[in-house]
């Protein structure tokens, strides 16, 4: 297989190369936004779970290894930070997948017409 690529001339070579590295930035990209929207979900279960509770109940806070005691409102003001922060970085996310979803189908239809001729003569 890698004498047929090796076959190919340089320009082709440089595209499926450069498709390779599209394709690994694109699962990065999906794996890193799964794990966001994930950690999204968590915290708007927190704070509907903490819109249930009294205004005096006693609410503990996870810092690493430690549950710390703290207030409602602190924890509140928390939670919708951290929700912001989260959507945002999904948003930003969401954007590069686009971006590369598209560059890698543009040049898998470049890729396609170079290989044509190719395959045909085969």
């Amino acid at each position: 297989m890698s004498e047929d690529i090796s076959r190919l001339p340089p320009q082709v070579q440089q595209r499926l190369l450069r498709l390779q590295q599209l394709q690994q930035s694109l699962q990065g990209v999906m794996s890193q936004k799964q794990q966001l929207e994930m950690q999204l979900t968590e915290v708007e279960q927190a704070s509907s779970e903490l819109e249930k509770l009294d205004e005096n109940a006693v609410i503990y806070k996870s810092i690493g290894a430690l549950l710390v005691k703290s207030e409602k409102d602190k924890v509140t003001t928390d939670l919708t930070e951290r929700k912001e922060l989260l959507k945002m970085r999904v948003e930003v996310l969401a954007k590069q997948d686009e971006r590369l979803r598209t560059q890698v189908k543009d040049l898998q239809e470049k890729l396609q017409q170079d290989l044509r001729p190719v395959s045909g003569s085969v």
